[in-house]
């Protein structure tokens, strides 16, 4: 399976993956270096929305309309 995961590369070199991964063995990586500066701040829109976006999130029936993509238990 291949994956995607972000990661930024300081000025020696290193890579610092932004996300846990979990590998069964060694795998080969490829590594694109973007023109743009890393973000280091959370967007404003995604905040100004995270309240109101909530209030639909959080309905039991969303919970309902959703339950097929979560793991039996």
């Amino acid at each position: 399976m291949i994956q995607t995961v972000e990661a930024i590369i300081d000025q020696n070199g290193k890579v610092h993956l932004l996300e846990a991964v979990n590998l069964t063995a060694s795998r080969r990586a490829l590594v694109t270096i973007l023109e743009e500066e890393p973000a280091t701040t959370v967007s404003e829109t995604s905040l100004l929305t995270e309240a109101a976006l909530a209030e639909d999130w959080n309905k039991p029936e969303e919970d309902t309309a959703w339950s097929h993509l979560q793991p039996p238990q």
